[in-house]
């Protein structure tokens, strides 16, 4: 099932790319799949996504198709699986390239029949794989950007990084101007927190301290302040908003992930954790201050032009665990709201300066 099978990109008319399954992955892939459109220049390309990082890639220009993995649906459990393949073999896709790193990814499309299966030889699944590509990650350290890029390099192909692509959309666009204007926003400057993180408490800053971080700014503009994240977030974004001096609006779990992506994109100041939404933001340069503490921003950092990492250097730091091993999260301890501010004041445009930064 793993032999290598010759074939050249341009001979390629039907590519299925399977999408990583969380936000930030996804984002941080999109380079990988505007390479994948360069050089599968004659073939129509179709993603595989779940859900909830489909709205990733529906306005994207260098995909024609979405094919949507409901996992949760009909797709669930592994007749879900089984299913999912034949629905993918009645398709009769020339290749895929897998972009998730599973061995699920490669059992399906290995059940759907898919003549060339192109993959990192993560997770047991080299003899699943027609063209298996050693995962770089065992022999070097980079940014995730360029952890799916060379997936295209490993088989020779070109694969320059350019830069992270991502369009919301006039729809959730319309609707997320719908959402300011309900909510009295729609006219003011937009500051977005994001303090949420799906991996684990490590990665969270201490909800006094972003509430410390608005108050500041709004002491210095006419903001108005966003909660924005999933419902596992709304917990901690109602304290944030109840330590507040200032009114904020919590909409985490109440937007669609569309409607989020382009709330951010509105936003003129985004402060968050390492998270899915720290990467849209990137991705749409906004002005950006993300908080480190047990993850590495060399490979998972943001990539706009506008963005700061603030991040104390401690011994144990990144650990990459979803929780503090020693008890104590010294390395989100010692990152105070005075350094979140300053940082915001380096990224905010000269016309809007902080007096406190």
């Amino acid at each position: 099932m793993g032999r290598q099978r010759s074939f050249q990109p341009d001979m390629i008319d039907s590519l299925l790319i399977r999408s990583a399954n969380w936000i930030g992955d996804a984002v941080m892939s999109t380079p990988a799949v505007r390479a994948i459109g360069k050089t599968f220049a004659n073939a129509t390309i179709s993603m595989l996504a779940k859900p909830l990082v489909a709205p990733v890639f529906e306005n994207s220009p260098h995909v024609d198709r979405m094919v949507v993995y409901a996992d949760n649906d009909r797709h669930h459990g592994f007749a879900g699986k089984l299913r999912l393949a034949g629905e993918l073999r009645r398709e009769q896709y020339d290749a895929a390239l897998l972009l998730q790193n599973a061995f699920e990814a490669a059992f399906i499309t290995a059940m759907a029949r898919i003549p060339v299966r192109i993959g990192y030889t993560t997770d047991a699944r080299r003899l699943l794989l027609t063209h298996p590509v050693k995962n770089p990650k065992l022999y070097k350290q980079g940014h995730h950007v360029d952890y799916y890029l060379g997936i295209l390099q490993g088989m020779g192909m070109e694969a320059d990084r350019e830069p992270l692509f991502l369009d919301a959309g006039a729809e959730n666009r319309g609707r997320a101007e719908q959402i300011l204007a309900d909510q009295g926003m729609a006219d003011r400057p937009l500051l977005g927190l994001s303090p949420g993180a799906t991996f684990g408490p490590a990665k969270q800053w201490h909800p006094e301290r972003y509430a410390a971080v608005a108050d500041r700014l709004c002491a210095e503009g006419d903001w108005g302040v966003m909660l924005l994240g999933g419902p596992g977030d709304r917990a901690i974004s109602e304290v944030i908003a109840e330590k507040m001096s200032v009114t904020a609006v919590n909409l985490c779990g109440r937007t669609t992930v569309g409607e989020a992506m382009a709330l951010v994109e509105r936003c003129g100041l985004f402060v968050t954790n390492d998270s899915g939404l720290m990467h849209v933001a990137a991705a749409f340069d906004v002005p950006l201050v993300a908080v480190f503490g047990s993850t590495d921003p060399v490979a998972t950092g943001p990539l706009g032009t506008r963005s700061r990492v603030v991040r104390v250097d401690v011994p144990c730091s990144p650990c990459l665990k979803p929780e503090c091993p020693e008890g104590h999260f010294d390395c989100m301890n010692r990152i105070t709201a005075d350094m979140v501010v300053a940082a915001a004041g380096e990224v905010l445009a000269a016309d809007m300066p902080l007096r406190n930064a």
